[in-house]
Formats: C-alpha cells, sequence, structure tokens
C-alpha cells in the first residue's frame, strides 16, 4: 500500500528543515504557496543572520525565496528575488525528495547545487568538492548516482532555452 503524502493547506506556515550529515543545517518558517501532492512551493525571507556575498550572487535581508520542492525528485529549485521584487536568479540545492508533514518540510541536502542567474547567461556547478570529500559514494552508491544525475538534469534544464519555466509551471 503506498503512503498518501500529507498536504499542508495553502496559507499555512510550516518549518523548512534543510539538514546535512544526519544534523539540522537550518530551519526556518514559510508559507506554503501550492502542493498538489507531489510538488509543493513555499515562500520565505532570507533566513540568514546577516547577508551572504557568494561573489555570483548576494542575498540580503528583504530577499524573499520562492522554494519548489518535490517529493519524487532529489532536488529543490529556490527563486530568489531582491526586496524590490526583482529577480536575482535560482538557486538549486541537490536533495533527497521532500518529506511533509506534521507542519515540516525536511530535506537532507546532498553537497551539490547550482546557481543560475536571472539572465540564464551564468550557469554554476557548486560544491562538487564537498561531495566528493562527503563519503556519499562509499555509503550510499544509489543515492551519490541520483544526486549527480539531478545535478545534471538541473543544468540541462538550465542551459536549454526552457529554463526553469516549464519546470515550475502549475505554481
Amino acid at each position: 500500500m503506498s503512503e498518501v503524502p500529507t498536504r499542508p493547506a495553502v496559507g499555512s506556515t510550516v518549518t523548512v528543515v534543510l539538514r546535512k550529515a544526519g544534523r539540522t543545517k537550518v530551519r526556518y518558517p514559510a508559507v506554503v504557496a501550492y502542493d498538489d501532492g507531489t510538488h509543493v512551493v513555499v515562500r520565505a525571507p532570507w533566513a540568514g543572520a546577516a547577508a551572504r556575498d557568494f561573489g555570483f550572487v548576494r542575498f540580503e535581508d528583504g530577499d524573499v525565496f520562492t522554494e519548489h520542492y518535490w517529493r519524487d525528485r532529489w532536488y529543490a529549485v529556490k527563486e530568489v528575488r531582491s526586496a524590490g521584487g526583482a529577480l536575482k536568479g535560482w538557486y538549486c540545492d541537490v536533495t533527497r525528495p521532500a518529506r511533509v508533514g506534521h507542519g515540516t518540510l525536511v530535506v537532507e541536502d546532498l553537497d551539490l547545487d547550482l546557481w543560475v542567474s536571472a539572465d540564464g547567461a551564468t550557469v554554476l556547478r557548486l560544491d562538487e568538492d564537498e561531495f566528493a570529500d562527503s563519503g556519499l559514494a562509499e555509503r550510499d552508491p544509489l543515492a551519490a548516482g541520483a544526486a549527480r544525475r539531478a545535478l545534471d538534469d538541473l543544468e540541462v534544464l538550465a542551459r536549454t532555452g526552457g529554463g526553469f519555466g516549464g519546470l515550475l509551471a502549475g505554481a
């Protein structure tokens, strides 16, 4: 018998929990914007205590993240906008599929990330060294393979003319 996914009500608040290597990396409240049972979308302000400059983008107070998670995909796509509404780009995390229930949305970060600038001209694969050092390939080769495929899939989506538009449609 398959498990029926828990679907939080649109407009309700959930706590997003990002776990890494068995521990909670960050947790923050977000408002549910959409949930069809597979794809869930939440909106949240920048959850960092201070601005963070990555060199290719700066996340700061007032930025709004519209975060797309899937219960059946190994990634999350986060659209990032400034306080004034200008699109900064998309930050994509490679994660295990999201688990949603009891007021939480939990994902396990698998180290690999992708950044796509608002104009689509810059596509950066990030943290591949951290992924290699994590030992996931030895501990869980199936998960490591799924993570690598997810990063490749995200990059293809970002580099093709359609970008993330089709992926995020409907939400």
